[in-house]
């Protein structure tokens, strides 16, 4: 099979989902730009949009139609060019509303599993459970009338254990999206001791098509990404657990958010990219490392206690974030939750006590949005931590010591063979989690 005819039969397994909508959104055009090309027109292009909920099928329905319509008013020139024989589409919302139409006119929607029996191209977005990825993609393999090839979004799971466990003689890789799909640049390409040569190649090339940026991780349970974040979780968390003898413990978590956003010049603090992701999805992330990484500890008693508290963070459909470690009031930390009380502390009993304490930020400081697109980055970062090495205050400390605890992990993640180079650490980091700097740098020595 070359390029075009892996892609006429496609399905996307978890499609009513954050990641997998994006990923049907992504395939769904890419597939549309492949039907409009004439050397095509007898093919017969199907994407599967399968997902156990009805009503997140519905909700995908509309988000695909409203994508699409942003994604075509982008390239009007190009569509222009691809619509050039239809003479009857002559403004540019008639040419919008014609691909709007041959987009979403590829999607069947389901929740039979069956559906994905004819196609060629599996990608799986489901939960981030082995037992249940494994369940689910043996059915496909023992039902299907074609040879497969699958797309793993697994960003913790170790891509040969899928592999031998599914039996897929290497028709797996691991090609991990970053949130949300659509409009992050970053994928973790992840090969299997086994994974076939082609599979890999044309991962490579569907990439390419959706101009996305290639990092290539070793098969290690958390991956470059998660291997990073899961390991800078757990030291914020032991900070604040060593703080917290001195403060307390809701004063200690907003001070060691404060220091990983503001002092290391982040989008956001280490508890809020926590709510982010999901505490039940960073402890089972974890849950995965750990088990499969006997030299070390990944592993979290907090996030447990939170878990068992039904506090959880993630987002609601809208994208709005869901309260997690910190209380939210229109995306802004205003609360820190107390397992002991089982409530949020509002941040403004003690945001200014806090603040003292910590001390005054460099002159030099600016918020991640003044710097992350600014053209003189490179010197304004430099003038930050150069300045911040030199301050003597709680607040500079704390931030040197996560700078350098930063550091070591991204480098024990080349010297472990999990990443292949530095560039590749610090790339995961600058594109996949938007930092203004890799952290395997100069500024922490």
């Amino acid at each position: 099979m070359d390029y075009v005819d892996r892609l006429e039969n496609v399905t996307v397994l978890g499609a009513g989902g954050k990641m997998g909508s994006g990923i049907l959104l992504l395939t769904a055009m890419e597939m549309a730009n492949l039907s409009l090309m004439p050397e095509n027109k007898h093919r017969k292009f199907v994407l599967n949009a399968i997902d156990v909920s009805d009503s997140a099928l519905l909700s995908l329905m509309d988000f695909l139609q409203a994508q699409v319509v942003k994604a075509a008013e982008k390239k009007t020139v190009q569509l222009r060019q691809m619509y050039k024989d239809r003479k009857d589409l002559i403004e540019n919302g008639d040419i919008i509303k014609q691909y709007v139409f041959d987009v979403i006119k590829l999607v069947r929607c389901s929740t039979r599993l069956e559906q994905s029996y004819d196609s060629s191209l599996i990608f799986e977005a489901i939960l981030e459970n082995p037992d249940l990825k494994v369940k689910i993609l043996s059915q496909i393999k023992e039902k299907s009338s074609k040879t497969p090839w699958f797309f793993t979004n697994t960003s913790s799971i170790p891509i040969h254990e899928l592999d031998e466990n599914v039996k897929l003689d290497g028709r797996i890789v691991g090609f991990h999206f970053y949130n949300p799909p659509a409009v992050q640049k970053l994928v973790e390409l992840i090969s299997g001791s086994n994974t076939q040569e082609d599979l890999v190649q044309f991962a490579l090339q569907y990439a390419k098509n959706l101009r996305k940026i290639i990092v290539h991780s070793n098969d290690v349970a958390g991956f470059i990404g998660n291997g990073h974040f899961m390991r800078d979780g757990l030291y914020g968390i032991s900070e604040v657990e060593r703080l917290s003898e001195q403060v307390g413990f809701a004063e200690a978590v907003y001070m060691i958010n404060k220091v990983s956003q503001d002092y290391l010049i982040r989008p956001m603090g280490i508890f809020q990219l926590i709510d982010y992701v999901g505490i039940d999805v960073c402890q089972f992330i974890m849950s995965v490392m750990n088990s499969r990484l006997q030299s070390e500890n990944i592993h979290s008693p907090l996030l447990d206690k939170l878990n068992e508290k039904d506090v959880k963070g993630g987002q609601f459909g809208d994208g709005s974030q869901k309260d997690g470690i910190l209380k939210y009031e229109k995306g802004k930390p205003v609360g820190v939750y107390s397992v002991d009380k089982g409530e949020y502390i509002p941040i403004s009993e003690f945001q200014e006590k806090c603040d003292a304490k910590l001390g005054a930020l460099p002159k030099a400081a600016l918020p991640w949005k003044a710097v992350i697109g600014n053209p003189d980055k490179k010197t304004i970062l430099e003038n930050h931590f150069a300045e911040l090495n030199e301050m003597d205050n709680l607040g500079a400390k704390l931030a040197v010591e996560y700078g350098k605890r930063s550091k070591e992990i991204a480098l024990k993640l080349v010297a472990d063979k999990v990443a292949r180079t530095e560039e590749d650490v610090n790339t995961v980091l600058l594109t996949g989690f938007y930092h203004a700097y890799g952290p395997i740098n100069e500024y922490f020595i």
